[in-house]
């Protein structure tokens, strides 16, 4: 118990200086754009007046080191307001993150429903038709971008087979499309990394005194070989739950999903920059507690994990 809370506080840690970066590297996007930000958000036709307000409001004529203090103070405070909707942006981000959030929740439940099963089929019957088609589908997943995916589910399930609604949020049909274009790619990279670190973990010799002793095949493969085999997977899972939410940026907007990813889309349109800049800042983060959530599986799996961190501390 120790030892677990010792490599919790160490992984919180470490993420604290991640989280610092990301704010800092989110603020200079408005001071890296060529040009004036001004320009770029109003136009060039913009009237003086309009120019020097929003000049003001965003601070820009004071010392950088104090616009990145207002800047936390206000994305913290919910005082840092989109230009285009008039409202707090942290508010705004949150009305999103639930949609996004409903979205990357069901494409990881199929892609764990399709990939774990089928990598461990694949190692079970390794060099077998069954191992070939699961390895077929890898490929193919792997090599099919959202942007493509997307639209071909709307065209077969939703247009010829109006199976499916072509756009919106609502039920589990209109979760249905959305969720399956970002869950098959991410089965098709998880498939492939559990089929090989099961085949690599059915050599131990621990699973050939199991077998001697008498246990069934299934239990020795379902309860021993399949939890040492899942530790490489869930990282791999962890990454692709962060990829998610970049993926979803392009998914949202082929099936106007009312998420972060839109509004970051529609935010760009309307050269919004304080929303991009929460946008983006959420999207990040989500990706720094994403991989603190995977550390801590990790630890959870694997005791050796935590008790090799707490030993290098000591």
């Amino acid at each position: 118990m120790e030892a677990m809370r010792s490599y919790l506080i160490k992984r919180v840690l470490l993420s604290v200086p991640v989280a610092v970066g990301v704010l800092v590297l989110v603020f200079a996007l408005i001071h890296l754009i060529p040009g004036d930000p001004v320009d770029v958000m109003l136009g060039e036709s913009a009237q003086a007046a309009d120019r020097a307000a929003l000049r003001e409001a965003l601070k820009l004529d004071d010392p950088l080191y104090e616009q990145f203090g207002y800047f936390v103070a206000d994305l913290f405070t919910g005082k840092l307001e989109s230009i285009f909707y008039h409202r707090p942006v942290l508010g705004e981000v949150m009305t999103r993150l639930g949609a996004t959030a409903e979205l990357a929740l069901a494409a990881l439940v199929i892609s764990l429903l399709v990939s774990v099963p089928l990598g461990v089929a694949a190692a079970v019957k390794k060099g077998s038709g069954l191992d070939a088609a699961a390895m077929g589908f890898s490929l193919v997943g792997v090599s099919m971008p959202n942007f493509w995916l997307g639209p071909m589910l709307i065209l077969l399930f939703s247009i010829k087979l109006g199976w499916a609604p072509v756009s919106g949020q609502g039920g589990l049909s209109h979760l249905a499309l959305p969720a399956l274009t970002l869950g098959l790619g991410m089965a098709a990279i998880v498939s492939r990394m559990v089929r090989g670190s099961l085949l690599d973990v059915m050599k131990a010799d621990y699973l050939r005194t199991a077998r001697a002793k008498g246990l069934a095949e299934r239990s020795v493969i379902l309860r021993h070989a399949l939890r040492n085999a899942l530790i490489p997977a869930v990282t791999i899972v962890g990454l692709q739950a962060g990829a998610l939410l970049s993926g979803a940026i392009i998914t949202e907007t082929i099936f106007a999903w009312p998420g972060i990813g839109r509004l970051l889309i529609e935010a760009i349109q309307a050269r919004d920059f304080p929303l991009v800049q929460g946008a983006v800042i959420v999207i990040a983060l989500s990706y720094v507690l994403i991989n603190l959530a995977t550390d801590v599986a990790y630890a959870l799996i694997d005791p050796r994990v935590r008790f090799e961190g707490a030993g290098r501390e000591r």
